[in-house]
């Protein structure tokens, strides 16, 4: 890793990182990514990556720049690409712009690029400055750089707690645990996620829409994902009836009842058949295999109970966000683990990298989860 570079470099790059943040949830399976131009020390072109197969961010910023971009110096949360895919490669656009300079913020893992362009760029003489901000730059690549490494989703966990750690008051029973604040967080989570994973219990119990309710703005719903061993989901339910772009896809035994299957694909729900592994439970990381190979690079877990359990279990997390309700819910509430158990804090999955937030009356807690 390279950090050389002008005192300027971290502002500008900044800026990028801003402007890649605007498409948050919207560019899987591609990056986000954010560029900007500058020349003698202004601002000349701006950019970011919309959506895969639209144009990429350095794209946008060089047409924005035009003439002078020549002699001018870019700012990349990315590595340019060079390979063509979808759109051209952008090291052959920052070449032809004339941009004399190339500030990137971290180097990209897809193993088509992979360096290529940063060495492209250097031999034609450019000076190339890599890693200004470089935790900044991966932070919201997170989920790309699993994908692109691993081919499976970055997997997030998200629950609403008491301070007892209960989900609710009592089992069999939905219960509003936080404010609005809270809830309006939860649902921007849901925005900036390729897909939202549910267990048969809470689909059943609280009959949830699975879909993003923002207030003042547009949210795109996710792919449903429902882990349901015998198919017990009614074909009344939210997911299978919710006029939405967003499709449900339901796991189960490759036993399932056929009849239950048919009933649920009328509905336009796709049933896909999955292996078990233990205790007769859904593979939860063959889910996993299943969704990246749809090019899921983002899924958002909101349990319930057992499958909290079994993906900390299996170490599937990658991230947590907990919304910490100021209440008790004593005995009768569904904690929010089952199936799981660390044998002692040293060996206790921990958050790290992480931090607090208030919400109203709530508490945010979260951060990347740290396996030992």
């Amino acid at each position: 890793m390279e950090t050389t570079g002008n005192k300027s470099d971290s502002y500008y790059m900044a800026m990028a990182i801003r402007l890649a943040k605007k498409a948050l949830g919207r560019t899987s399976p591609n990056p986000c990514v954010g560029a900007v131009v500058t020349r003698d020390g202004e601002v000349v072109g701006r950019g970011y990556h919309h959506q895969a197969g639209t144009p990429h961010a350095e794209a946008h910023a060089l047409r924005e720049a035009g003439e002078r971009a020549r002699g001018a110096t870019i700012y990349v949360t990315l590595e340019p690409c060079n390979h063509t895919g979808r759109t051209p490669p952008c090291a052959q656009a920052v070449l032809a712009a004339g941009i004399a300079r190339v500030v990137v913020g971290m180097s990209d893992p897809n193993p088509l690029v992979s360096g290529s362009g940063i060495r492209l760029l250097r031999q034609r003489g450019l000076d190339c400055v890599v890693g200004v901000l470089e935790e900044q730059c991966q932070a919201i690549n997170r989920p790309f750089v699993k994908y692109i490494t691993s081919g499976l989703p970055y997997v997030t966990m998200k629950a609403a707690i008491t301070l007892d750690g209960r989900l609710n008051f009592a089992r069999d029973q939905q219960d509003w645990l936080t404010g609005a604040a809270a809830r309006q967080y939860a649902h921007l989570l849901r925005d900036r996620h390729d897909a939202i994973l549910v267990g048969a219990g809470t689909a059943g119990v609280d009959d949830p829409s699975l879909n993003v309710r923002l207030r003042g703005r547009t949210g795109r719903d996710p792919l449903r994902v429902i882990l349901d061993s015998h198919l017990a989901l009614s074909p009344d339910a939210k997911v299978c009836t919710l006029a939405s772009e967003a499709k449900t896809l339901v796991f189960c035994r490759q036993d399932a009842p056929a009849e239950k299957r048919k009933i649920l694909e009328q509905r336009g729900v796709e049933v896909c058949p999955l292996a078990l592994c233990r205790e007769g439970r859904l593979d939860a990381r063959a889910a996993l295999r299943v969704l990246g190979e749809r090019q899921i690079c983002s899924l958002l877990v909101e349990g319930g109970a057992a499958v909290h359990g079994e993906f900390l279990r299996q170490r599937l997390y990658d991230e947590a966000h907990l919304l910490l309700a100021p209440m008790f819910a004593g005995e009768n509430g569904l904690p929010l683990l089952s199936g799981f158990a660390a044998p002692k804090a040293s060996q206790a999955p921990r958050l790290e990298r992480g931090g607090y937030r208030r919400l109203g009356d709530d508490l945010l807690i979260h951060g990347l989860l740290r396996y030992f």
